[in-house]
């Protein structure tokens, strides 16, 4: 079995998953308790939460855990919305965000909020300048995602922050949940960055929590009343054996994390470098450096994505049509669309990502076997006749 959906990974590493065990399996107070079990889980919460922050430069208490990417994106766009309404109701956003991202900004806009969806090249990568140019008066919020979900695109953080430098008053927000142990955490994470959004599934730790990293000094209205938990930001007790579980698995991530990415991104070379060699076939997703080193997307012409994904399936090899958040809708994959691909070959885009369990030698498997493949597909539709 070759699983190439490693973006939205099953996959719980096992020394996670002890953790997680030993967490859950042992008796444990609510970590807002008085008494000493609570006091025990406390600071159980707060060693989780001092290591994520240390593993990821920031200081302890701009570190609040959440349900997933999907809440801390809500939270951080929602929440800034709401808290500088006065200010002014425009915010900016790309047109190719992932959908807890779009979504909320059509919630804010149908709501009165005044939107900005920035275009993007045929790389899928957003131009500063049109950036610059859509800021005015009235803009409280800029959200634009680290690395792009379905083709691995990494947008221009480095330029973004560098022109927001001027705009203090606007919060910057970064969808980070694809971008964190792929040896690009320093071009998607920069000073400027205000709030920012991780989620453990995609790093081999248990699915249904996260991160909101908030700048010290940043407010945000919080979208969850109850008891005050994570200093009333996001209230509900707080999961502790997944937050145990989060906590090691960066560490276990960011271990030897330039050598993991390089792997990651030889495996995608390899396949990239066969790819290219077939009529038929599109590549959307580079071997460069302003591109994810995990993250391949590519479309057979005029084989469906999901026709091509079921048919790799019955060969014990797992893929995904763009975003497995939405795989199981009908609709063509948004950021090609957005790049202006023509509907019949965004419809026919699969996604393959990569992790550091990956191997070249699964690479080679999936060449032998998509060749086959390709080779049936391309004589239905007379692929490389002249």
């Amino acid at each position: 079995m070759i699983y190439f959906d490693n973006s939205a990974t099953t996959k719980i590493d096992p020394q996670v998953l002890d953790t997680y065990n030993k967490v859950a399996t042992n008796i444990w107070g609510n970590p807002s308790s008085l008494h000493k079990m609570g006091d025990r889980a406390h600071q159980l919460l707060e060693a989780s939460r001092k290591q994520i922050a240390d593993l990821l430069g920031t200081k302890q208490h701009e570190i609040f855990f959440t349900s997933g990417g999907t809440e801390s994106n809500n939270t951080a766009i929602k929440g800034t919305a709401i808290q500088k309404r006065e200010f002014g109701k425009h915010i900016i956003t790309s047109s190719v965000e992932h959908a807890s991202v779009a979504n909320s900004f059509t919630a804010l806009e149908n709501l009165g909020w005044r939107v900005t969806r920035l275009p993007v090249d045929k790389e899928g990568r957003v131009n500063v300048n049109d950036l610059r140019n859509a800021i005015d008066s009235d803009t409280t919020l800029v959200s634009i995602m680290g690395v792009n979900n379905e083709i691995g695109t990494i947008q221009p953080i480095e330029e973004i922050s560098d022109l927001l430098e001027n705009y203090p008053t606007i919060q910057f927000h970064v969808d980070n949940v694809q971008a964190l142990g792929k040896n690009i955490w320093d071009k998607v994470f920069t000073p400027r960055v205000d709030l920012s959004s991780l989620s453990a599934h995609k790093f081999h730790a248990p699915r249904g929590i996260g991160i909101l990293y908030k700048k010290e000094g940043k407010m945000l209205s919080p979208l969850h009343d109850g008891g005050g938990q994570e200093k009333g930001l996001r209230s509900g007790t707080e999961n502790l054996p997944a937050i145990a579980g989060m906590a090691k698995a960066i560490r276990l991530l960011l271990q030897n994390e330039p050598e993991k990415a390089a792997r990651e991104a030889a495996i995608k070379a390899k396949i990239v470098d066969y790819l290219k060699q077939k009529p038929g076939i599109d590549i959307f997703s580079p071997v460069q450096d302003n591109f994810a080193p995990h993250i391949l997307c590519f479309a057979l012409e005029g084989i469906r994505g999901e026709t091509l994904v079921h048919t790799l399936e019955d060969q014990d090899i797992y893929t995904s049509t763009t975003s497995a958040c939405a795989s199981k809708t009908a609709d063509e994959a948004s950021t090609l669309v957005s790049m202006h691909i023509d509907d019949k070959i965004a419809t026919s885009a699969i996604r393959l990502s990569f992790d550091e369990t990956n191997t070249l030698a699964e690479a080679d498997e999936f060449i032998k076997v998509f060749d086959k493949i390709y080779n049936h597909f391309a004589k239905i539709n007379h692929l490389g006749e002249n």
